[in-house]
């Protein structure tokens, strides 16, 4: 069987993708893994009518509603390679080789935390990175930022929104004399030494312990972590990449095609910006594209 189009991932970006075809009348193949970026938070926040709902519960009733159309078909396994083939696409995924005319793709990223003891078994509640997704449940009490990246400062002037902010410089380089005068202005405080540890029982988080000793009380620590993608599908591909704010991202066009005719991309690894609300709106984009395309690919070229 040729498929219409092979989407891999099967998170907010790639259900969303593979409804919009199976509305379509189109059919789709979804290749998943079953591991989404966001599965270590017990709750999404900010995303329309479901705030405070377990991510895993949003992508499981999400998958029930994209089952349900019997024109779609699920694979659980990893797609480990895809090539071209007579103007479209075969993915290799478990023992299988599946056939496509075009490509959705959403498989998402994951995170490289600093190497920390204490630090990965709180993220996703006590240890994050989106201030929208987990900062309001936080709201009046002591904060912290891990400087990671160059963004690290821009991120520790946003945080006094929901709390009173400490900047953990964690032995890296002062801020410049500009930003430092931005951080005071916002009431940020600059811790600059060593974190040695994590105080409270994980994943909670009451405080962050100093190499002088002192422990500085904090109920949330936020990072810019960097990112890599999940897959080399992409680059096997040929399609191109750049740099985003965190990680590489695949470059796409305003309806989500990217530099490789007939493949698309959607979700975290085409856009900098981090949230369901983002992954689902791209995920539709890319989906009605990808119909599109099929739509008129044909008839284009019969003039």
């Amino acid at each position: 069987m040729i498929y219409d189009v092979i989407i891999i991932g099967g998170s907010f970006a790639g259900l969303s993708a593979a409804m919009q075809l199976g509305r379509g009348c189109r059919s789709v193949c979804v290749i998943d893994t079953g591991q989404p970026r966001n599965r270590f938070a017990k709750h999404s926040h900010g995303f329309f009518a479901h705030d405070g709902d377990a991510p895993l519960a949003l992508i499981g009733a999400g998958r029930d509603n994209v089952v349900a159309y019997p024109n779609i078909t699920f694979i659980d396994a990893e797609a480990t390679d895809v090539r071209g083939q007579n103007e479209g696409f075969i993915v290799s995924a478990g023992d299988q080789d599946i056939h496509s005319r075009k490509l959705i793709l959403a498989f998402g990223i994951r995170d490289n935390l600093p190497d920390m003891a204490g630090l990965r078994e709180r993220w996703g509640t006590s240890v994050l990175h989106c201030p929208y997704c987990h900062g309001y449940e936080f709201k009046g009490r002591p904060l912290g930022v891990l400087s990671t990246t160059a963004m690290s400062a821009h991120q520790a002037l946003m945080i006094p929104e929901w709390g009173p902010t400490t900047f953990f410089l964690n032995g890296g380089e002062m801020p410049d004399s500009q930003t430092r005068a931005r951080l005071q202005q916002r009431q940020v405080v600059i811790e600059p030494g060593r974190i040695t540890g994590f105080t409270g029982e994980a994943p909670s988080l009451t405080g962050i312990t100093l190499e002088d000793g002192r422990t500085v009380p904090v109920v949330a620590l936020y990072l810019g972590s960097r990112t890599e993608l999940n897959s080399p599908i992409a680059e096997k591909l040929g399609c191109v990449l750049q740099d985003g704010l965190f990680g590489p991202v695949v470059q796409i066009d305003t309806m989500g095609q990217t530099s490789v005719a007939g493949v698309y991309a959607a979700g975290d690894i085409a856009y900098s910006a981090h949230n369901a609300t983002w992954a689902t709106s791209s995920g539709v984009m890319a989906g009605s594209a990808a119909h599109r395309s099929l739509i008129f690919d044909p008839l284009d070229m019969t003039f």
